[in-house]
């Protein structure tokens, strides 16, 4: 096409044009381009500015922030005010991002993740209050427990008719001591319930020296081993729908932690008893174990094709919320590990 112009000039725009199977019309409009006229026209219908403002004015005015447009619409016509359509009044809206709640919001502040790691018995403990159900309607009984997250050992519970601040330091308080924990070596995580935030419970953690932590605000999966625990009780076989009274429920929950903590076999531990890892026969057992399999294995090696089967082992860390792994830049070389 470069060459076109130079072509014409030496035969003729027509025989160029014809030879080349191209319409004159095309040549003449690259040699004058039409500049382009397009004009913007406004609606007649649109509002002008002074008009907008007056609607939007109306719109976020305290009287009908909260309100739909179609409510604003009516509500002004009743007045004998007129200022434009449901639509327009929507459009204004849009234009401006305000199709929404239209209020002053409240910014709710931004929770740490919590990321708690256990390696041995008494350095990350967990709790929480459960409700358990009574004959009389619309009362309950309320079962504290602590838990030692390494072990699965429950360390310290009471049953009580309420939540108190008191009783859980008191709880506390007296599991502390009869652990022997020394300062500075337990976090005490639980959610943010009245009890496990009063004042009352912080000032015996920072006199013991115990670190606390406390789960995001609706995120049950921060507080994950004491929500396994009360699922675990209530769902036990023998566990009833409703309990009579405290004492009913005392009956009850005393002969079940016996069980949990001493007979139980916890899937997460190595399936051992929390009370065989809380208090460290867990490598006892774990080699005991090994050698019967390894018995087995000499016995009948064949039905185990040819490999030494291993007993389960209790893991070496327990987390809360593992940290997350940062990204491999794709600058860093990648190595392979077989």
């Amino acid at each position: 096409m470069s060459a076109l112009p130079a072509l014409s000039a030496m035969v003729g725009v027509a025989r160029t044009c014809a030879g080349l199977g191209l319409s004159r019309a095309m040549l003449y409009r690259r040699r004058q381009p039409k500049a382009s006229t397009r004009v913007t026209r406004t609606p007649p219908l649109k509002l002008d500015a002074a008009e907008q403002t007056a609607v939007l004015g109306e719109l976020m005015s305290p009287r009908f922030v909260d309100r739909a447009p179609q409510q604003i619409y009516a509500v002004l016509l009743d007045e004998g005010r007129y200022l434009c359509s449901v639509r327009t009044m929507y459009r204004l809206l849009v234009a401006r991002k305000a199709v929404r709640e239209r209020r002053e919001q409240r910014v709710h502040p931004v929770y740490a993740r919590p990321e708690l790691l256990a390696e041995a018995p008494n350095q990350l403990w967990s709790w929480d209050i459960t409700k358990l159900k009574t004959t009389v309607k619309w009362t309950y009984v309320y079962l504290y427990v602590v838990l030692d997250v390494y072990s699965r050992y429950v360390v310290g519970w009471l049953l009580s008719t309420r939540e108190s601040a008191a009783l859980a330091r008191e709880l506390v308080e007296q599991t502390a001591l009869r652990e022997a924990v020394p300062k500075d070596q337990l976090t005490l995580h639980a959610d943010r319930g009245a009890p496990m935030r009063s004042k009352t419970l912080a000032e015996l953690l920072v006199d013991l020296g115990i670190e606390a932590s406390f789960s995001r605000p609706q995120q049950s999966n921060d507080n994950p081993y004491s929500e396994s625990l009360f699922k675990t009780t209530k769902y036990a076989p023998d566990f009833p729908a409703c309990f009579a009274g405290i004492d009913h429920a005392r009956d009850v929950i005393t002969p079940f932690f016996e069980h949990y903590n001493h007979h139980h076999r916890h899937t997460g531990i190595g399936l051992m008893t929390p009370a065989a890892v809380h208090h460290g026969h867990a490598p006892r057992i774990t080699a005991e174990r090994a050698m019967i399999l390894a018995a087995a294995f000499d016995r009948h090696p064949h039905r185990f094709k040819g490999r030494v089967p291993q007993p389960p082992r209790v893991p070496d860390k327990v987390y809360i919320n593992p940290p997350r792994e940062n990204p491999v830049s794709s600058s860093a070389p990648v190595t392979e590990t077989h």
